[in-house]
């Protein structure tokens, strides 16, 4: 088991020696700068694309640099390097502090080791010892699950990817740790055919984790949902739309949870005061069952951290705590602005990038109610499981959501399968809104990807179910 890479481990891996480091660091903070950190990064990446029974192809890919970032009050200026010598570290050093005038002479720091104590993702099997057959059998299996469950099955596709990041990091606060962050994403697709009608859906899995990510039980698990969506999505029909109490399922919800809601707590909209709780901290603002977290210390958890892309250590940061609001995501910027701790949400999609407070896992915790108790409660509604993509006025919170899968309610039961909605609102008003928090928590393991300032960082999301007592169902 490969529990975390050290310090000087990583140094020798990136050839670098800490006098090096410190040297890149006394360039970026030698005219009137108040923080500086350098981000070092080694990503390679393995594809494999399966259909027809086969590979249809593999790629490898390589990609490594270092990301310096200059900060002077409320400005920040950045560059980055696709080669990391010491020579291309003070290069880019130099350009990243332009941001302005002075000489004012940095003297280095003690450093402060940041080990890893409780690795949130070690890595039993490195995808290093494994050739890409190896991982093929796997796809062959899900391929003959998915056959065997299903006579009718065609245009079956499956893709397959596992990353391995090598990370170095160190700042003008003599901060220095470094990590490996292994992930592995398995996402298939069907059609199944029966007579005119066809029905089709898509699954995904995604961990941080090793070789080890393979497991003949989940395999069989996802070729049984996949068919059954599939199967589902043949009777399915579209219903009349309108506004009405929406049954919101455990698991997949939780990603309108993270676009609708969760941005609305990223601290820099906060600081540009374009988010809907500006001023709201220490108030109510949903039910009281209701408490939202974003977590970063899940085990192999997508979205989990040992430390963010600033050396800030991964921890639960509470947004909601019983209707009531009680925190922000930040990172070091806008904690310094607020004057708080930063939370261990500063990230980036690579070292090209610099970070800015970005959702790990968000979900909302269990309530108290069984999903039959919300079902019953309504006469007229919809029951929603699945969703495929939306649209989000970031800060304001507008939403619309199409919607894969759900049922018809009526009067109190679970009718019939519906597909091809949009569901319609405002995130905080659909949180003012939900009146029961089911017992039923799951996070969803998908492969969830979120989108900001031009900037992808996996993500995870969850809920219990929940009963929202008025949302816009976009129908017939």
């Amino acid at each position: 088991m490969e529990q975390a890479i050290s310090i000087n481990k990583a140094l020798d891996f990136f050839k670098l020696t800490i006098n090096d480091l410190q040297k890149a660091i006394s360039v970026a903070m030698s005219r009137k700068a108040t923080y500086a950190d350098i981000y070092i990064e080694y990503t390679t990446t393995n594809a494999i694309i399966y259909k027809e029974d086969k590979i249809d192809y593999a790629y490898e890919d390589l990609d490594s640099g270092a990301g310096i970032r200059v900060v002077s009050d409320e400005h920040s200026g950045y560059a980055y390097t696709e080669i990391i010598t010491p020579k291309d570290l003070i290069k880019a050093a130099n350009f990243a502090n332009k941001i302005s005038d002075g000489n004012i002479v940095f003297a280095p720091v003690n450093i402060n080791f940041l080990e890893i104590k409780n690795n949130r993702y070690p890595i039993l099997k490195s995808w290093d010892d494994y050739t890409t057959n190896d991982k093929s059998r796997y796809l062959d299996l899900l391929n003959s699950k998915i056959k065997s469950i299903e006579g009718n099955i065609s245009n079956i596709k499956i893709n397959f990817s596992n990353e391995t990041k090598k990370i170095l990091f160190i700042n003008s606060e003599g901060d220095i740790y470094a990590d490996i962050r292994p992930t592995a994403n398995l996402s298939v697709s069907c059609i199944i055919v029966d007579g005119e009608k066809t029905g089709n859906a898509n699954i995904s899995k995604s961990f941080l984790k090793g070789y080890e990510f393979f497991d003949e039980e989940m395999i069989e698990k996802m070729a049984k949902e996949l068919v059954d969506r599939a199967r589902l999505n043949i009777i399915s029909t579209k219903p009349q739309g309108g506004k009405m109490p929406v049954v919101m399922g455990c698991g997949e919800s939780g990603i309108l949870l993270h676009e609708a809601i969760g941005h609305t707590f990223e601290a820099d909209f906060i600081r540009k005061k374009t988010s809907v709780f500006c001023n709201q901290l220490g108030n109510k603002i949903c039910n009281s069952e209701i408490t939202i977290v974003d977590d970063g210390t899940i085990p192999f958890n997508r979205g989990s951290i040992n430390f963010d892309d600033e050396g800030v250590e991964g921890e639960k940061t509470h947004l909601i705590t019983n209707g009531v609001l009680t925190g922000f995501l930040h990172d070091r910027i806008s904690a310094r602005h607020f004057g708080v701790k930063p939370t261990g949400n500063g990230r980036r999609s690579s070292f090209r990038k610099e970070p800015i407070p970005r959702m790990r896992s968000t979900y909302m915790e269990n309530g108290n109610h069984s999903l039959e108790e919300m079902i019953a409660e309504v006469n007229k509604g919809v029951f929603v499981e699945s969703y495929s993509n939306g649209e989000v006025e970031i800060g304001a919170g507008n939403f619309t959501f199409y919607v894969k899968q759900g049922y018809m309610i009526e009067n109190g039961k679970l009718t019939t399968p519906i597909k091809d909605i949009n569901v319609i609102g405002n995130g905080p008003e659909a949180l003012a809104n939900i009146s029961m928090v089911g017992n039923d928590l799951e996070i969803s393991n998908a492969t969830w990807m979120c989108g900001k300032n031009g900037q992808n960082c996996p993500v995870s999301c969850g809920m219990p179910s929940v009963l929202v007592n008025n949302l816009t169902v976009g129908g017939e």
